[in-house]
C-alpha cells in the first residue's frame, strides 16, 4: 500500500529545539559526532512491526482502534501482508532510521498447514528482500513468534507436549534461517509461555531441560547455517505466565552457566520487564553487563501506576540517561541495537501519531546519550567510584582478593595493625546532584 502515511510526504529532518514543526527531530542528529562515533552508530535504532503495523489498538476490553487496513477481517491474508509490510517500509524510510524487526507472524499470516505457514513466510520476506534493497532499511533482528497461536497455550520449548516442542523448533529454525537470509544482525528469542500458571501441574525441572535442550538445538543450528550474528534471549518476570524462567537477567545469566550455553546467548533487555521485574532499567543493564551478557535494548517504559507491560514511548532523559551511561561505559553496543518496542495509545488514531510517538522516543534517547556520554567525558561518576574502592587496589584489600591471607591471618592483622574502620559516605545526594546538573546543562550553548 504504497502512500500510506501521505500526510508525511518527506524525511523528518533535524530542526533542533527551537523547531516549531511537530515533525522534526529536536535532538536526533544521525551524522552528529558524539565520543567519536556517529549518533546513528551509537544508538543503532530500530522500529517494530508488532506493535506499529500488526496490532490494531485492542485490549482487554474493546476492540482495535487503529487505521490499520491490512488487519480488517475479510482482507485476503497475502494482499494484507503485502500491504503491511509496503506501509512499514514507507514508515522506516520517512522515519529516517537504520533498522527494523520483526516477528515471522508480524509479516505472514498461519497457512493451513506448517509446509504452507513456511511457503507465505518465503513469499513475503522475497518482498522485504527487495524493500531493504531499495531503501538500505537493515534487519537488526528477527524472532519466531511462539506465544500467540493456542498450540503454545501450554509453553513451546517447556510444553508437555514433545509434538509442540518439535512446531516450535521447526518455526524457530526456519526463522533463523531468514533472519539469516536477510543478513540480521541477531536473532531474538523471548520465552512469553515459558513459564507456569500454577505449580499443581508443572515439573519445572523437566521444562528446564526441555528449554535447555532447545536452546542447545537453536546455537547448534546457528552454526550449521554459518549465521555470526548473536543469539539474543529476553527476560521478563512474568505476563502473560504467572512466573517465565527467564525472569531477569541475573536468572538468564544462571541458567545459561548452569547449562553450558553461556558463549552461545546474550540478552536482550526491555525496559518495562525490568521495571516488572521489580528493577531499574539501569539495574538490568549494569547487571548484564557485569555478566558479559548484555546484547540489545528494547527501549520503551511503563506507567508507575499500572502493575503490567504498557510499552509506552520513552519520554524521560532521567530514566534513561544512566542506562546509557552504563552502556558507553561498557564500550557500547555492538550487533545490537535500540529497538522501539512501544506501542501507541489507543486514543492516538491519526496516522501521523506514529510519526510523533517516533520523534518523541527517539529526541528522549538521543538526549540521554549526549547526557551519558558528557558523564563519562567528565568522569564525575567514575572518579567517585574508583577512589570509593581505592582501598582494593593495593595493600590489606589485595592481600584479602588475591588470597594471600586465610580467614584467621586476616583477624590477626586486624588485632595487630589496631584497624578500628569507620563506616564513610557514598554521597548518594550529591551524585544524583551532579547528574541532574548534567542533565540540565547539556547543549546549553548549542
Amino acid at each position: 500500500m504504497a502512500g500510506f502515511f501521505t500526510d508525511v510526504p518527506e524525511r523528518i529532518a533535524f530542526g533542533g529545539l527551537e523547531s516549531t514543526d511537530p515533525l522534526t527531530f529536536k535532538v536526533y542528529e544521525p551524522d552528529r559526532m558524539v565520543l567519536g562515533k556517529r549518533m546513528e552508530d551509537h544508538l543503532r535504532i530500530a522500529v517494530c512491526l508488532w506493535h506499529s503495523f500488526n496490532w490494531p489498538g485492542s485490549d482487554v476490553f474493546g476492540v482495535g482502534t487503529f487505521d490499520r487496513p491490512w488487519l480488517q477481517p475479510g482482507a485476503d491474508p497475502m494482499e494484507a501482508a503485502r500491504a503491511k509490510v509496503d506501509a512499514a517500509f514507507e514508515f522506516v524510510a520517512k522515519l529516517g532510521v537504520p533498522f527494523f524487526t520483526f516477528h515471522d507472524r508480524d509479516v505472514a499470516p498461519e497457512g493451513g498447514s506448517f509446509a504452507e505457514t513456511r511457503d507465505r513466510l518465503q513469499a513475503v520476506v522475497a518482498e522485504i528482500e527487495g524493500h531493504m534493497d531499495r531503501t538500505g532499511i537493515r534487519l537488526l533482528w528477527g524472532t519466531a513468534n511462539l506465544f500467540s497461536h493456542p498450540r503454545y497455550a501450554a509453553g513451546a520449548a517447556t510444553n508437555p507436549d514433545p509434538e509442540v516442542f518439535a512446531y516450535a523448533a521447526a518455526q524457530v529454525k526456519h526463522m533463523l534461517e531468514t533472519t539469516h537470509r536477510l543478513r540480521g544482525a541477531n536473532y531474538v528469542l523471548w520465552g512469553g509461555r515459558e513459564g507456569y500458571e500454577t505449580l499443581l501441574n508443572t515439573d519445572l525441572a523437566r521444562e528446564e531441560a526441555q528449554l535447555a535442550r532447545f536452546l542447545t538445538l537453536v546455537a547448534e543450528h546457528k552454526h550449521r547455517i554459518g549465521f555470526t550474528g548473536t543469539l539474543l534471549l529476553e527476560p521478563k518476570p512474568q505476563e502473560p505466565t504467572k512466573h517465565q524462567y527467564d525472569y531477569d537477567s541475573a536468572t538468564v545469566d544462571a541458567f545459561l552457566v548452569r547449562h553450558g550455553l553461556a558463549e552461545e546467548y546474550r540478552v536482550n533487555l526491555e525496559a518495562n520487564h525490568a521495571t516488572l521485574a521489580g528493577h531499574s532499567f539501569e539495574h538490568e543493564v549494569a547487571v548484564a553487563i557485569s555478566r558479559g551478557i548484555l546484547g540489545s535494548i528494547d527501549i520503551n517504559r511503563g506507567d508507575p501506576q499500572n502493575g503490567w507491560d504498557t510499552d509506552q514511548f520513552p519520554n524521560s532523559v532521567d530514566e534513561l540517561a544512566i542506562a546509557v551511561y552504563e552502556i558507553l561505559r561498557a564500550g557500547g553496543l555492538t550487533t545490537g541495537g535500540f529497538n522501539f518496542d512501544a506501542k501507541l495509545r489507543r486514543q492516538s488514531l491519526d496516522r501521523s501519531d506514529l510519526f510523533h510517538a517516533h520523534i518523541g522516543g527517539i529526541d528522549t534517547l538521543a538526549r540521554a546519550l549526549l547526557v551519558a556520554a558528557d558523564l563519562l567525558e567528565t568522569g564525575g561518576l567514575s572518579d567517585e567510584m574508583e577512589r570509593r574502592y581505592a582501598g582494593w587496589a593495593d595493600g590489606l584489600g589485595a592481600a584479602i582478593l588475591d588470597g594471600g591471607l586465610s580467614l584467621p591471618e586476616i583477624g590477626a592483622r586486624l588485632v595487630e595493625e589496631g584497624i578500628e574502620p569507620r563506616p564513610r559516605s557514598g554521597g548518594q545526594e550529591r551524585l544524583e546532584n551532579l547528574v541532574n546538573q548534567r542533565i540540565w546543562s547539556i547543549d546549553r550553548d548549542r
